[in-house]
């Protein structure tokens, strides 16, 4: 009962705060707010706190406090779904209104928040271009008449459009610190709010660039400020290469790039460090400051993330499947939990010391207390490295087969297993997307066997294949669905091979035939291996996000009145404005120094404390008794030479389960998912939540993602 009026009182807190922040963004192209804004700023000057302090206080508290309040109110959070209730009302919005093969899958919910975000900033817009319309007058300085002046206005206002995506557009990419955590949005679902957001800057930015360029040409002004580096006010030259560093990033961040460069990819969105150094010369402090909360909270981010991948481990065995995909077993501290679903991301130094890539933990910390597993497909040019790698090492002899070291980061992954909520489960896979798919299956079979839950959903697994041999993907989870009764686990497995054509065959003797062509592959230890402790506690990254927060305010403060004594004064003409940029970046690299030598001597203090790790060698991927395994086979389906035919799946999965509230989880192809999409959009009639009739079967629409 405490927990709970806990989490209802944090709820309200964190709502509050998040109101906050947002008014101040409605309220900034205000007149009343720039006037009392300009006064506050007059006040806050002469005393130690500075126009800065005020500043960076203002604008980049709320987030940081949502951060840190959001942290402890996911540390309070069970794993376990605390009621069933109200499952109905958030279907209706969280399933698919728009299923588009351009646009995607997009919900009710993903809709009404674009809508808003696209209100504001025609907000922001307007309010701003009408105050700057009444006070126009021709300028003979730049030799601009009425219209050109009213363009060039226009074109200024877009790079404050540019701002306000540029102070969204880092937080949908945040792991440890995720604010998107208490949404229910996971770090590979909102990626794509980053893009879009990324997106939507580099119009506004272009535009603003591009027709500020042209106002300069007609005007024959271009010459005289498009290479010069102001002493003060906006710094055109770190505005025109930022420009061009953000339009790099995005385009070779394209699909068509990304999908077959990654390594391009990869590298060039690092540049976004080059992109905000500039745009704060560009654009000056206090502009900074509105988007400072984001980047203050992904640096945070990123740095302990990287102590989180030190020291590296090692692989501890693989095993390689006929379809060429590779299970590698890592070693887990056994106090590591993480819910199903949960990604991390790997690190091969021997093939490349800077590329990670995102895996789902395909194992349950229920099952393998001293073990994690992850299940990879070889398509790309990293993944077949690996694959080579490991292939290389297994023609080696036995007795010499080297340690290879990787380093990780996470798990992440949900706060709560949602999937509990609902009365029956109809899981839906392609191919490699059965990953996310292992790791609810182990849990669920491992609840029921400890009794831990009284109530668990009953499932039905949909596993679309293009080659029977790619059946073995479901090797981890073979000894819990042919072992048990199926009464017992509440599992009905339907295989559809869409590019083979057999007869007379079951689901036992292709698996079982498949299966035996695994191999297991077990790699030398060195004795000084650590296993993968994860994340921090949430307390932990809500202290030192707390922390980091007052130690910046601290450091910029010291460092103004160091550099900048004449600050008192109400004007800064004897100070080059770029001096203020250069005392942010310095405040912000101290506190990272501070921050990353406080945690690591912390982890360093940890693991000398470690009890040594016990590691057992892998043995035969699967054991399953023929016999044993006959009569829950039974209940299992496959299909050769065609597609499932989801239309009828869906009529009769609510008779097959008997569950009236039906969630549906979808990983694969974006076809598989589109389909299934539409299906489920049919079913619910869009916004309809079904509260009229309890009787129908209602299906809550998931997409998951196997890999960025």
């Amino acid at each position: 009962m405490a927990r709970t009026t806990h989490l209802a009182v944090l709820k309200v807190l964190m709502a509050l705060i998040f109101a906050a922040w947002i008014s101040l963004w409605i309220l900034k192209p205000t007149q009343l707010w720039t006037r009392k804004w300009k006064a506050a700023e007059d006040l806050a000057r002469p005393t130690l706190f500075g126009y800065y302090g005020l500043n960076f206080a203002v604008y980049t508290f709320p987030l940081i406090a949502l951060a840190t309040v959001g942290s402890i109110y996911l540390n309070l959070t069970p794993r376990e779904p605390i009621r069933r209730e109200g499952r109905r009302v958030i279907a209706g919005f969280s399933n698919p209104l728009v299923v588009n093969s351009l646009l995607g899958i997009l919900s009710s919910i993903e809709i009404v928040a674009v809508f808003l975000f696209m209100l504001f900033l025609a907000w922001t817009f307007y309010v701003r271009i009408a105050n700057d319309f009444k006070k126009l007058k021709p300028d003979k300085a730049l030799k601009l008449n009425l219209w050109q002046l009213k363009y060039l206005r226009v074109a200024t206002r877009f790079g404050l459009l540019a701002e306000a995506c540029l102070a969204f557009l880092l937080l949908p990419v945040l792991r440890g610190l995720s604010v998107f955590r208490l949404l229910g949005i996971q770090f590979e679902a909102s990626v794509r709010y980053h893009i879009w957001l990324g997106t939507t800057m580099l119009f506004c930015a272009t535009f603003h660039g591009v027709s500020t360029l042209f106002i300069w040409g007609v005007s024959h002004y271009i010459q005289d400020e498009v290479w010069k580096w102001q002493n003060t006010g906006r710094i055109y030259l770190a505005g025109e290469i930022s420009l061009v560093t953000g339009l790099v990033i995005w385009i070779t961040a394209l699909p068509q790039i990304r999908r077959k460069k990654f390594e391009i990819f990869y590298y060039t969105h690092h540049l976004y460090m080059v992109f905000l150094v500039l745009f704060l010369f560009h654009a000056g402090d206090r502009h900074f400051y509105t988007v400072f909360p984001g980047i203050f909270l992904f640096g945070l981010d990123k740095l302990l993330r990287i102590i989180q991948s030190r020291p590296q481990t090692c692989i501890l065995s693989a095993r390689v499947f006929p379809s060429k995909a590779i299970e590698l077993i890592l070693p887990k501290d056994p106090g590591l939990k993480y819910t199903p679903t949960s990604v991390l991301f790997l690190k091969v130094p021997s093939i490349s010391k800077y590329q990670w890539h995102s895996f789902s933990i395909i194992s349950s910390s229920s099952v393998d207390a001293n073990s994690m597993s992850i299940l990879i497909k070889s398509e790309g040019s990293w993944t077949s490295s690996l694959s080579n790698l490991i292939q290389t090492e297994q023609k080696s002899d036995a007795d010499h087969m080297k340690c290879i070291p990787v380093a990780v980061e996470g798990p992440y992954g949900p706060a709560t297993m949602e999937f509990l909520r609902y009365d029956s489960l109809l899981l839906v896979a392609g191919g490699i997307g059965i990953t996310p798919f292992l790791s609810i299956l182990q849990e669920l079979v491992a609840a029921q066997n400890s009794g831990r839950y009284k109530f668990l959903p009953r499932m039905q697994l949909i596993f679309a294949v293009k080659k029977a041999q790619d059946i073995c993907l479901l090797n981890s989870i073979s000894p819990l669905i042919f072992n048990q009764p199926a009464e017992k686990c509440h599992l009905k497995v339907k295989v559809y091979v869409t590019q083979e054509e057999q007869s007379g065959v079951t689901v036992r003797e292709v698996l079982l035939n498949e299966s035996s062509r695994v191999q297991t592959i077990n790699f030398g230890i060195k004795s000084s291996v650590y296993p993968v402790t994860g994340l921090e506690s949430p307390l932990w990254l809500a202290a030192i996000a707390g922390i980091s927060f007052i130690l910046f305010l601290i450091f910029l403060i010291i460092f103004n009145h160091i550099f900048i004594p004449s600050q008192k004064n109400a004007t800064k003409e004897k100070t080059p404005s770029s001096v203020a940029d250069l005392l942010i970046i310095c405040s912000f690299i101290t506190v990272l120094m501070c921050i990353f030598f406080v945690a690591f001597i912390i982890k360093r203090r940890r693991l000398k404390q470690q009890s040594p790790p016990v590691f057992q060698k892998q043995g035969k991927a699967l054991e399953i008794s023929p016999t044993e395994a006959r009569d829950a086979l039974e209940e299992h389906e496959i299909h050769f030479g065609g597609r499932p035919n989801f239309e009828d799946i869906f009529a009769k999965f609510p008779n097959e389960t008997g569950g009236s509230d039906v969630g549906v989880l979808v990983c694969g192809p974006e076809a598989i998912k589109e389909s299934v999409a539409s299906i489920c959009q049919h079913k619910c009639g869009g916004l309809k939540v079904g509260a009229n009739n309890k009787q129908k079967a209602n299906f809550s629409f998931h997409s998951l993602n196997f890999a960025l």
